[in-house]
């Protein structure tokens, strides 16, 4: 079917008039979410642990035709649910051919827009406008300008043209007005200088802009959506109070709030699936423990909480765990990938960066407070798996001086004739569903968690020259002495 190429087509074709003339962005997005809604379409997909929380709450805004904000700490899928909101748009939408602000035909905002329709009338050329262009958004820095927001003049327009500076055909737009007819997502709102704020107010409450003291009466239809820490909005004042007030909802997100919303978080962003590495076998417990890894942050007295910790940190730590495995792998020349705990130590890299550190955090260091991350982790993870006392036979292994230290340089199946060497550690790995026929790999990965998870509860020690041991091994204790009876001296 051939679209609508000029007015006149487009007023005889579906986007007649008596429906699209007067429909807003507010009205054409809760339009299509309640349709979502009587379809049971999934609302957002691929964001996960909204489900009953931030997700009902935005949906109302949207229903409310409520400009909104998010309100949250970094990591927490602000700035992808934002970009969610233009699959609530049409496919596309019909405009006037060239237009800046993205006119609608029926009733053009701009003065050359209005111009042209005089000129050519019926015959005036439409676009379609898809809904991914509809989306603009803006990162709100200490630097930004009205000219970058609103707009400016351009005194090149207004030298071409022979037109006084005051004509409103001299404006060159900013991402506003450009944002015309579809969503305008500002990012870390108390950062953008006051000034611009009661811009944003303007034409939010009035639909008035002025640029380089000229006024413009300018009713913008557009979907206006922010992002801020909540510390900043509720602590600083960077937000003037007419703008907050004139924001319909405020919604506020969240880190997951269990750790199986956090792995499917983690699995489904990080890069696991990679084109021309070996297979790969990620057991249970690895998963589990670089996930626990943030819970364990964000609730560590020597991280700043007001800061928080991403979920960026389980995603790139399981990448670089599966890298290491991976590069451990091709040294070893084995033929599969199976991440250990090691791995988990060698991942460091992807911690330091993700957490800011209070004072008593900053005495310890990053690595050192990561080095505790990582075994406060093991030792809630192991928990799940294994009974203290049932390992208490490998607890008096090492107790009796016994040793072990694993190299990555060797292969898994020589590391597994070590690790039989101690009675019950290939066999204790039945509690993390390992069968003794398993790949090696996969069975030195369970003996090795077995192990780490016991030094985590300090049943033994581990160090790098040593490996694991026992602090003090016991000695079979000497039997009681005998007290010898002393002479009696007798006195004349």
């Amino acid at each position: 079917m051939n679209k609508p190429q000029t007015l006149g087509e487009l007023r005889a074709s579906e986007f007649a008039p008596e429906r699209y003339a007067g429909r807003s962005v507010r009205d054409e997005m809760r339009e299509n979410v309640l349709a979502r809604l009587d379809r049971g379409q999934e609302i957002f997909p691929g964001i996960v642990g909204f489900e009953d929380s931030v997700t009902p709450q935005v949906v109302n805004a949207i229903l409310s035709k409520h400009n909104f904000i998010l309100l949250g700490l970094r990591g927490q899928a602000k700035s992808r649910l934002l970009r969610a909101l233009q699959n609530f748009l049409d496919q596309e939408l019909p405009v006037i051919a060239g237009c800046e602000i993205n006119d609608n035909p029926y009733h053009p905002l701009c003065r050359a827009c209005r111009l042209l329709v005089e000129e050519k009338g019926e015959q005036t050329p439409i676009a379609y406008l898809p809904r991914e262009l509809r989306y603009v958004e803006k990162l709100a820095t200490p630097d930004v300008t009205i000219a970058d927001i609103i707009g400016d003049i351009d005194p090149i327009k207004a030298a071409r043209g022979g037109l006084a500076l005051s004509d409103e055909l001299t404006i060159h737009y900013g991402l506003l007005p450009r944002a015309n007819r579809g969503i305008f997502a500002l990012n870390e709102l108390p950062d953008l200088a006051a000034k611009i704020q009661v811009g944003l107010f303007n034409i939010m409450q009035e639909g008035d802009i002025q640029i380089k003291g000229y006024p413009v009466r300018l009713p913008l239809d557009v979907f206006l959506v922010f992002t801020a820490n909540p510390e900043d909005y509720t602590a600083r004042g960077k937000i003037i109070t007419p703008l907050k007030d004139r924001i319909g909802s405020e919604i506020r997100t969240h880190y997951p709030m269990t750790r199986p919303e956090g792995i499917a978080i983690t699995q489904q962003e990080a890069w696991l699936k990679r084109d021309g590495a070996r297979p790969l076998t990620l057991p249970a417990f690895v998963t589990d423990i670089v996930e626990e890894i943030a819970f364990q942050a964000r609730k560590n007295k020597k991280i700043d909480k007001r800061s928080g910790v991403s979920q960026r940190m389980p995603i790139s730590t399981i990448e670089n765990v599966v890298s290491n495995a991976e590069r451990r792998c091709l040294r070893a020349r084995e033929k599969d990938i199976v991440p250990r705990i090691g791995d988990i130590y060698a991942a460091l890299t992807a911690l330091t960066g993700k957490f800011e550190l209070e004072y008593e955090g900053e005495l310890r260091g990053a690595e050192q407070v990561a080095h505790e991350l990582i075994r406060a982790a093991i030792a809630a993870v192991f928990e799940q798996y294994f009974d203290h006392n049932s390992l208490q036979q490998l607890v008096q292994y090492f107790e009796l001086g016994g040793a072990l230290k694993l190299s990555e340089e060797d292969r898994s199946e020589e590391l597994l004739k070590q690790l039989r060497k101690i009675q019950g550690l290939v066999e204790s790995t039945s509690h993390l569903g390992f069968k003794p026929k398993d790949k090696p790999g996969l069975l030195v990965a369970g003996c090795e968690f077995v192990l780490e998870g016991l030094y985590a509860h300090r049943k033994i020690n581990r160090s790098e020259e040593r490996g694991f041991y026992a602090e003090e091994p016991l000695r079979p204790e000497p039997e009681p002495r005998q007290p010898v009876p002393r002479p009696r001296r007798s006195y004349q």
